[in-house]
């Protein structure tokens, strides 16, 4: 007799015609036990009791069959077979949905994503960096961009016989035709700065070979002025150009010419002791050093070239500043003293060859008391072309933050820390450490003309500080016991470019060709005499001077002086303080914008200017061999 079997297969029921068989079994049991006896003797049995006929489903009962829930035996589990059923129809479902769009899209071409556009900043450094391109002298290249400029200066040093090639190249400095070697040099390493802390910046900006090109042909220029294939020297040319107050003879100030049309004569300065002029020109081309360190060739020159100069400039016998009692430069760019120079050359040439003996000398106390580094006085806040002491114990305190070189230069390099920090508390609008404007703009300048050239630094200073605490992971610093927060730093930083840039009373920019409104009558010779073709002479071209007409030619990017003390400016061509642009201005500028810009991420190179400098403690020795018995 056979019973359904919903677990597989028939389940055999014993009946009475089996009694001959279950009679043959028991003889084979008498040696078991009486328990499995029983439980043998239970399976055969007709009777079954109430579990083995619960097993039992009579295939007649409509009611039982109904009810029964069907399983599926998956192996590992039992599952329900309605629960699979909607189950495999999810599955299915998100397949559709989801699954086959993203096969499909994965499998379209690729194509690649806008990048985002450009912010503010951006867009102002891309037009400040043309203002290098208007100020180039020489013979330029084709792709200069700056259609009013041609080739100018190719007689420059053409009497200096010890200098092969003469001192053609470099840069204009201003308005006028002179090059200052002193504040170009500055300018040069200001920018070199900003190329190694925000490369990728460049780069994303599409402004990186332009950077690099525009600091090579100042430094090109630069090793002109002396013997850089020498490692010793006794001059250097220190200016090309200038006036002296009160000439009558033609001459950059005398005259208002094109460069291109200049015929006068253009002296030159000699300079035989000048510890600031050389220890600028060290720092100018060890930095640059770092922007090249991927030409091999040339970067191994410009060290050549700042080793030579920097032993110039630690010549005792040259320790004195360049500009005294040469009346071709002390009116104009008179330095006030070499220490600082000591200092920031000093952290330069450390950067650029990582000579110990260079870290030691800007971290010897003698030199920060000379140069009054320490004192906590305004001027010693404010970076300009003259005083480095605040650049430069920013730089030093970035070997601190990243390196931590410890005994013996933790001393001093803490106190250039502290000093570094006390100068951001001194740029914070809370404190009134210094004065500001009713429109907001901070007066670095003590109430003196032409001061957004001091603003544009303290900006770059204050955001490459903000960076290098985020990049320690600082959140701030302290100002006596307040705690100040990096925003507020990169506030005061946004707030005054944000001024610069037309959020001011004026609401015009104060960098020619950025917004709507901005300077039109630019002190400048090439800009505001017309490229007609016509030569004018060097009394004729003062009619451009006076002319109330806007110039001609927009020297797109150039950053005037700006306005006064009570947020006014006077947009007229004869008044240079408020209109005159500068090569260190816009250095200063173009570092500050770089800095600032959201525009291909944010943050510094943490760790390209340390690629010249060894490790500072001992490397750990290799682990000994395995010990065999």
């Amino acid at each position: 007799m056979y019973a359904a079997n919903h677990w597989g297969g028939s389940l055999e029921i014993a009946n009475e015609n089996d009694h001959e068989d279950q009679n043959r079994r028991n003889k084979n049991m008498e040696d078991m036990d009486k328990a499995s006896l029983y439980n043998t003797q239970s399976q055969y049995s007709g009777t079954l009791d109430e579990t083995q006929q619960s097993w039992l489903l009579d295939p007649n009962d409509a009611s039982r069959k109904k009810n029964k829930t069907r399983y599926v035996d998956l192996g590992c589990i039992v599952v329900k077979r309605k629960a699979l059923k909607w189950t495999l129809i999810a599955v299915l479902v998100a397949f559709l949905v989801i699954g086959l769009p993203i096969i499909i899209t994965k499998s379209l071409p690729k194509h690649k994503s806008r990048p985002p556009p450009p912010d503010q900043y951006a867009e102002a450094l891309n037009k400040a960096l043309l203002f290098f391109n208007a100020q180039k002298s020489g013979k330029l290249p084709k792709n200069n961009g700056i259609k009013w400029r041609g080739n100018s200066g190719l007689k420059d040093g053409s009497d200096a016989t010890d200098v092969k090639g003469g001192l053609v190249g470099g840069y204009y400095d201003a308005g006028d035709n002179t090059k200052f070697n002193f504040p170009m040099s500055f300018a040069m390493t200001m920018l070199s700065w900003s190329v190694i802390e925000y490369e990728h910046k460049y780069k994303f900006v599409k402004e990186y070979d332009h950077a690099r090109d525009l600091i090579k042909w100042g430094t090109d220029y630069l090793l002109r002025t002396f013997n850089s294939s020498s490692s010793k020297i006794d001059h250097m040319y220190g200016q090309v150009g200038g006036s002296q107050n009160g000439s009558a003879t033609p001459d950059d100030h005398t005259c208002w010419q094109r460069p291109e049309d200049m015929d006068y004569k253009r002296p030159i300065q000699l300079i035989t002791a000048g510890a600031d002029l050389a220890g600028e020109m060290a720092a100018a081309l060890a930095s640059a050093s770092i922007v090249f360190r991927n030409d091999v060739a040339y970067s191994k020159k410009l060290v050549q070239g700042a080793a030579t100069v920097w032993t110039f400039a630690r010549d005792s016998g040259k320790r004195s500043r360049y500009s005294r009692g040469n009346l071709f430069i002390e009116p104009y760019y008179n330095s006030t003293g070499y220490y600082d120079e000591y200092m920031w050359g000093g952290a330069w040439m450390y950067y650029a060859t990582g000579n110990i003996s260079y870290l030691s000398l800007a971290t010897n106390q003698g030199i920060p008391r000379h140069a009054k580094s320490l004192l906590d006085i305004p001027s010693q806040r404010v970076l300009s072309w003259d005083n480095k002491s605040p650049a430069a114990m920013l730089l030093l305190t970035r070997i601190r933050l990243f390196l931590n070189p410890g005994y013996p230069y933790e001393s001093m390099l803490s106190s250039y820390h502290n000093a570094t920090s006390l100068t951001m508390c001194s740029y914070l609008h809370q404190y009134q450490y210094f004065n500001w404007t009713k429109g907001g703009l901070i007066q670095l300048s003590r109430g003196q003309a032409q001061n957004l050239q001091y603003v544009v630094n303290a900006v770059f200073l204050a955001s490459v500080y903000a960076d290098y605490l985020d990049a320690s992971d600082l959140p701030g610093w302290k100002c006596g016991s307040t705690f100040i927060p990096l925003d507020k730093l990169r506030e005061f930083a946004t707030s005054q470019m944000d001024y610069i840039l037309g959020k001011n009373p004026m609401n015009m920019s104060y960098v020619v060709g950025y917004g709507k409104k901005y300077p039109t009558h630019v002190h400048h010779r090439g800009a505001s005499i017309p490229d007609n073709n016509v030569r004018y002479s060097c009394k004729g071209g003062f009619q451009w001077l006076s002319s109330g007409k806007s110039n001609p030619n927009i020297i797109t990017g150039a950053m005037v002086g700006g306005p006064d003390r009570f947020d006014k400016y006077r947009d007229v061509r004869r008044n240079y303080s408020y209109t005159e642009p500068t090569l260190a201005g816009n250095a200063g500028l173009v570092a500050a914008l770089v800095s600032l810009t959201a525009t291909g991420g944010n943050g510094i190179d943490k760790n390209s200017i340390f690629t010249a400098i060894p490790p500072l403690y001992p490397t750990a020795p290799p682990p000994p061999p395995p010990w065999k018995p």
